[in-house]
């Protein structure tokens, strides 16, 4: 997406000669009309008083942004009705204090704070003879309801998910965290659209050089338009060209709540679900917020088969292919016996097979996800059996072949965070393993372990406590330790990891 410097500047042209408003409520209107011509969503209403035709005042909202109940019993009828024989008295003060039923009413003569109110969905307020206006806080758009998220369901554990207004998701965490040393801190970033972002951390906890870190890098983001955290993340990644994500993103707000309380930052964006977290090690692709929530034996098993599928889910196609094509004494006698009787009459090689094979099985997978969900699931599953079976009966593929796809598949949506860099690497191995054999597949996974051990997340080490002996580095690692083992805070993120738990 390309800034537009023009577009920026000419929005600033419009107020660099009248920054504050004026006294004359007539000016004022002509002025933000006139900013905002051509957009019929901008409502004005107009108020006179009853008793005194000389307390005149303008309202300015965005249609649909606004609670209009609210707006008709809280600020039009008491504004209308208000008898004050006291001349000498302020009438910006009197509608602030005494008249005006709010929680929050700001007053400004700035003129860009004016707009800015409007934008958001507050009502601006303006009187006439008055420099300042009341900016009341009425915003009343449709939300979605609060569920459970579609991607991060679980059999036990809360059931509330992120939407898509921020101050409802702050409200969640607040619920989880009821501490005051959790702290949000707000930016605007996107040169036309100044969607709001919220940077979210336990003082205390959170390093203070990732912060900063943090900062740097969110303040350099130049941008039209920020419509969701995918926008964000892509500034915030160590790795621009590795398939491997350093910065992690979830709808939950009980997976945030946990994250925090380990010392990690959180940043929710205005207008989407999907909360970011940092930093983000290779180890958070395999734990998910129900391990917490289940018995620690079963979740650990739980958590070491994700660990095996995403191992199976990128070697079994090369492993296949290297001991079909040039390890053949690797393979059990009978086994290798049936596994060239059943290739008998395909004409492509085993590679052809398995390249063609696999990019199926991805159409389906992505046609599933396209479409509706009541016929996505029974299209990839029908497209599935089908195809496969008519392949195999064609002699265009072997019955193998479709196992070993069959089998990549299903151990790939284990982990299907992963997916970018499971397809990769995936075709990488194969490729490896279709000219060097067993020790091409070799050289690919030492290759894989190297580029792992570079990376970096805010400079926190991408693979930190992988390999290491020491209990207390590995107890939420590849298995979740019971709770009562779990009373430090990680070592490697929390500047207070010797604090316990709960005090």
């Amino acid at each position: 997406m390309k800034n537009s410097k023009k577009s920026k500047s000419s929005n600033e042209s419009l107020l660099t000669d009248n920054r504050t408003l004026d006294k004359s409520l007539e000016k004022n209107i002509t002025l933000i009309k006139g900013i905002f011509q051509k957009d019929d969503t901008l409502v004005t209403r107009r108020m006179e008083n009853y008793s005194n035709s000389n307390l005149k005042g303008c309202l300015f909202f965005i249609q649909g942004m606004i609670n209009s109940d609210y707006l008709s019993d809280s600020i039009i009828k008491p504004f209308l009705k208000l008898n004050e024989p006291n001349t000498n008295v302020n009438l910006i003060d009197l509608l602030e204090t005494k008249v005006i039923f709010s929680n929050s009413i700001n007053r400004t003569n700035e003129l860009d704070k004016v707009l800015e109110a409007i934008l958001i969905g507050d009502t601006v307020l303006l009187i006439d003879g008055c420099i300042d206006a009341l900016i009341i806080a009425s915003r009343g758009w449709e939300k979605r309801p609060i569920a459970e998220p579609d991607t991060e369901k679980v059999v036990r554990g809360p059931r509330e998910g992120f939407g898509e207004s921020l101050v409802v998701n702050l409200s969640m965490l607040r619920r989880k965290i009821q501490n005051p040393s959790l702290k949000f801190e707000f930016k605007k970033i996107g040169n036309e659209t100044h969607t709001r972002v919220c940077i979210c951390y336990i003082e205390g906890i959170a390093p203070k050089e990732i912060l900063d870190e943090l900062n740097s890098r969110l303040n350099k983001i130049d941008l039209d338009s920020i419509l969701d955290s995918q926008y964000i993340e892509e500034f915030l990644n160590d790795a621009h060209l590795s398939p491997f994500e350093t910065v992690g993103s979830t709808e939950r707000p009980d997976t945030v709540a946990g994250k925090l309380l380990e010392g990690r930052v959180a940043i929710l964006v205005d207008g989407t679900p999907f909360a970011l977290t940092i930093p983000f090690l290779f180890i958070e692709y395999f734990q998910v917020n129900e391990d917490y929530y289940n018995n620690y034996v079963f979740m650990s098993f739980n958590r070491i088969l994700r660990v095996i599928a995403a191992f199976l889910t990128v070697s079994v196609p090369a492993i296949y292919l290297s001991f079909v094509t040039y390890n053949q004494e690797m393979i059990p006698t009978p086994l290798l016996l049936s596994i060239y009787a059943a290739r008998e009459s395909i004409p492509f090689p085993t590679v052809l097979e398995s390249i063609l094979m696999l990019l199926v099985f991805e159409i389906l997978r992505e046609t599933g996800t396209r479409l509706p969900t009541s016929i996505g699931q029974t299209t990839s599953i029908v497209g599935a059996l089908v195809l496969g079976q008519a392949a195999v009966d064609a002699r265009i593929v072997s019955a193998p072949i479709v196992i070993v796809v069959a089998l990549t598949g299903i151990t790939g949506l284990l982990n299907i965070k992963n997916k970018a860099a499971t397809i990769l690497l995936r075709a990488i191995f194969l490729l490896c393993s279709a000219f060097l054999g067993i020790y091409g597949y070799i050289f690919a996974l030492l290759g894989l372990v190297i580029h792992l051990m570079s990376l970096k997340s805010f400079g926190v080490p991408y693979m930190l406590a992988i390999g290491s002996i020491k209990p207390e580095y590995i107890k939420d690692v590849i298995i979740r330790a019971p709770w009562w083992y779990s009373k430090i805070h990680p070592f490697y993120i929390s500047i207070k990891h010797k604090r316990k738990r709960g005090e």
